[in-house]
């Protein structure tokens, strides 16, 4: 079990290395008064009209936007739009306060708010498209970057998201409940493996932290610098192109074919597309256990991909079709601005052992959320023997604990926070004294 759990260990560095992007975008977004405007300008106008559809369920709305042709969500209310800004708000907390992305959490959630299953994976690609162009993320932690590399993989990247989204449309209109089931099955192997593996991890830390003379270490990166057997064995395969790279890492630096990149590229694009995330927990491992890329060139490399990625998947693949629900979006960027700003103000008081077993409790809320779930969508297309009513009670119980495990670790977030708060603004007036 042990490469096992390297590889979770790389996939929540690949996480935290996305979340620490996440928040210095977020930053820059909330310090920068054009920025601000820019988000309130479009913001406005999407939410009027949803206000102004709000209760056309039965007339021109739904002949516009809903239905299984038209691939738009059949309504708009007052209701999922603050269940998105919500949403935002936990992700947000989540991403600042634990320092791994909390983007898992947010297909799940506006699944089980009664969004599709594919206008939450898209809506949740054109949140992130947008936070990246808006936070102008192409700054200097970019100079870790190997273009050569970063180009390479993006060929590959761009092609798996294609697919990934072509997948994902395919099967909605072969049938949408199908669409629903793929994409819960995906999100229950990845949160199942996460939440398992963060719960052992949370066990572990604490076991740590208490025996004596023994200090835990909660937001240390897993970094390997040094390569792995599979990565020596990958890189001694001469298949040309070779791709260089680490020139300033190892001496002649290290070269790798260009195909294994186009692969990689092409297994993250797809995952990206399928769940509506980054990508960002696959190129860590993939990188460093499996190409033997350095950590520091694979975290610009991450967020470099997760800029064009999520971008080209949130535009051309679902954007162009109608599987974005542009409310849901702003509402969730603009919660997640606010849930980021105060979870990591949090981080500066708070055990950070504790804070990862909250992670670990959230994302296994996800998981058991999505299990939950996928009788029923399974039962609907006579794959297993359920009652109707035995499905929504099963998913309604899955609703509830993921929902109720989420409060609990906001209101818990936003309570130390207010209790803090005296020092919390002391130690932002001694880093304003420092940097004056």
């Amino acid at each position: 079990m042990t490469w096992l759990r390297l590889i979770y260990e790389q996939m929540m560095a690949g996480a935290q290395s996305y979340a620490q992007w996440d928040i210095e975008t977020s930053q820059r977004i909330l310090h920068d008064r054009r920025r601000m405007a820019i988000l309130g300008l479009f913001l406005l106008p999407i939410a009027l009209i949803g206000v102004a559809f709000a209760d056309d369920v039965s007339g021109a709305l739904p002949d516009l936007l809903g239905g299984k042709q038209a691939y738009g969500p059949a309504y708009y209310t007052t209701a999922i739009f603050m269940a998105s800004i919500a949403v935002g708000v936990v992700a947000g907390l989540i991403t600042g306060c634990i320092g791994a992305g909390g983007g898992f959490i947010i297909a799940p959630a506006l699944m089980s708010a009664g969004v599709k299953g594919i206008l939450a994976v898209g809506t949740d690609l054109f949140h992130i498209f947008a936070k990246a162009i808006m936070g102008s993320v192409l700054h200097r932690k970019l100079g870790n970057i190997s273009v050569s590399l970063a180009v390479t993989f993006l060929f590959g990247s761009i092609a798996g998201a294609t697919v990934g989204g072509t997948l994902n449309r395919t099967l909605y209109e072969m049938n949408p409940i199908l669409s629903d089931a793929f994409i819960t099955t995906i999100y229950v192997f990845i949160l199942g493996f996460l939440g398992f593996y963060g719960m052992a991890d949370y066990f572990s830390a604490r076991k740590a932290s208490a025996a004596p003379g023994k200090a835990a270490e909660p937001g240390k990166k897993a970094v390997v610098d040094d390569m792995t057997g599979l990565a020596k064995k990958i890189q001694s395969v001469t298949l040309p192109p070779m791709i260089h790279f680490d020139e300033g890492v190892v001496p002649g630096g290290r070269k790798v074919s260009a195909i294994f990149l186009v692969v990689s590229g092409f297994t993250v694009g797809m995952a990206a597309a399928i769940m509506g995330v980054g990508g960002g927990f696959l190129t860590f491992p993939i990188f460093v256990y499996v190409l033997g890329v350095s950590a520091s060139t694979t975290v610009g490399t991450d967020i470099l991909q997760i800029v064009f990625t999520a971008g080209y998947a949130g535009i051309s693949q679902y954007a162009a079709y109608g599987f974005i629900f542009y409310t849901l979006a702003m509402g969730m960027l603009l919660g997640s601005l606010i849930g980021i700003q105060i979870g990591t103000l949090v981080t500066k008081v708070v055990s950070g052992v504790t804070i990862r077993g909250f992670f670990a409790l959230a994302v296994m809320a996800a998981f058991v959320n999505r299990v939950f779930a996928l009788p029923g969508k399974l039962a609907a297309m006579d794959y297993i023997p359920l009652s109707q009513e035995t499905a929504t009670i099963i998913e309604r119980v899955g609703i509830g604990i993921f929902f109720v495990a989420l409060s609990a670790f906001a209101i818990w977030v936003i309570f130390v926070f207010f209790s803090n708060i005296k020092t919390l603004k002391g130690d932002s007036n001694d880093i304003r004294e420092n940097q004056a």
